[in-house]
C-alpha cells in the first residue's frame, strides 16, 4: 500500500506537464477519444499512452474502453478531491506558541 504523500503527488504530477494541460483543455469540451487527441495534440499513440496513464492514475481523468479506442474524460470526483487536498495543502494554521517557535540554524 502506497503512503498518502505518493498518492497526493499523482495529482500534482497529472498537472506538470504542458501536453497534460493541452489534454486537460481538449477535455474541457466533453469527452474525447484517444485518436481525436493524437490528431489534436500531434504526438505518437506511445506518448499519448504515458500521459493518459498518469491522468488516469491521478484521479482527474476517467477512460471508458470501446472497440479498440479509450474514450477520456475528466472526472468531477477527482477534481473535487484535487481542490481539496489543494487547499488542505495551502490552508495555513495557528499552532501553539510553543510549537511555533521553531529557530533555523
Amino acid at each position: 500500500m502506497e503512503n498518502i504523500y505518493a498518492e497526493n503527488a499523482k495529482v500534482f504530477k497529472a498537472f506538470c506537464d504542458e501536453n497534460r494541460l493541452q489534454i486537460l483543455e481538449l477535455l474541457q469540451t466533453g469527452e474525447k477519444c484517444a485518436c481525436v487527441l493524437l490528431e489534436s495534440l500531434k504526438i505518437s499513440q506511445p506518448t499519448l499512452s504515458h500521459h493518459m496513464k498518469i491522468l488516469c492514475e491521478s484521479g482527474i481523468v476517467i477512460g471508458r474502453k470501446e472497440g479498440k479506442w479509450t474514450h477520456y474524460s475528466i472526472s468531477s470526483e477527482g477534481v473535487a478531491a484535487a481542490k481539496i487536498l489543494l487547499t488542505k495543502l495551502t490552508t495555513v494554521t495557528a499552532v501553539s506558541e510553543k510549537a511555533g517557535k521553531m529557530t533555523c540554524m
